[in-house]
């Protein structure tokens, strides 16, 4: 099961690279994604930090080199080895991992910081989103803090996307890989908490149209220069405006949580 998914991430990471269909897109979603860890990374550099997939690196500039002046040490992980590779090229301070988030290879409490975007909506089942998340708390240094990204199944449009057929959806070039088993932010936070996290902030980020917003990209990448196409991402990025709103969870097309590793008492229990 493990290789089948580490080669389909591999051949899907191998076209984007070779035909590069979405890298003004991927900017937009680089910038949202830095934009939210500013807010809520620590301001001092923390001694190490975990990425939990290196996708983003692997087709287009990605968070890694951003994260380096977060941490004195990131470690880049990801269940295919290429993607690990590109990663880690040229970068001094990135460490790689071919590893999987439910069965992590790292000792207990390695990392003061997990940044996980958009890794754990690839699964089939909530399940495996859950010991995920165990394993991302057993890593994790006390008062550590996880920042986790999903799907959010609260909006509509991703409601109904994830009721639809998978090979129709891909058919339909709605979506270009596989989407997983998601929740919506009560879930999420219950999960969470479940998995010995104290929740600290939550939100929901990118909620301009998604599928419009793509299309649009591609169409402005082959066809148009440089200033036209930075314009774009600026008007993009007003969207984000959204996150402020009250309907803020039926627009954003991911859920965002900051939460903490809860401290352990004498007794075994975690302390409230």
């Amino acid at each position: 099961m493990i290789l089948e998914e580490t080669s389909y991430w591999e051949s899907i990471a191998d076209e984007w690279k070779k035909t590069r269909p979405d890298r003004l897109w991927r900017k937009h979603s680089d910038a949202i994604n830095q934009s939210l860890l500013l807010r809520w990374l620590p301001e001092q550099p923390v001694p190490r930090l975990l990425k939990t997939d290196t996708f983003d690196e692997a087709v287009g500039e990605g968070l890694t080199r951003f994260l380096q002046a977060r941490a004195h040490s990131v470690v880049g992980m990801d269940l295919s080895f290429k993607n690990v590779q590109l990663a880690c090229r040229g970068e001094v301070r990135v460490r790689g991992a071919c590893a999987d988030v439910r069965d992590l290879p790292f000792q207990r409490e390695s990392f003061d910081v997990v940044v996980s975007n958009s890794t754990l909506d690839h699964f089939q089942t909530l399940e495996e989103i859950s010991v995920s998340l165990r394993e991302l708390h057993r890593v994790l240094r006390k008062d550590g803090q996880l920042i986790v990204t999903l799907d959010n199944l609260a909006n509509p449009i991703i409601a109904v996307r994830n009721h639809l057929p998978f090979k129709l959806l891909n058919r339909l070039g709605i979506v270009p890989y596989f989407v997983g088993a998601t929740c919506g932010p009560r879930r999420l936070q219950r999960l969470l908490r479940e998995a010995g996290f104290e929740v600290r902030d939550v939100t929901a980020v990118l909620h301009c149209p998604r599928m419009i917003a793509v299309l649009v990209a591609k169409i402005l990448c082959s066809h148009t220069k440089p200033p036209a196409q930075q314009h774009y991402l600026r008007w993009l990025r007003m969207f984000e405006r959204m996150s402020q709103w009250p309907t803020r969870y039926l627009t954003g097309h991911f859920i965002a949580l900051r939460a903490e590793k809860r401290r352990i008492s004498p007794d075994g229990e975690h302390d409230d």
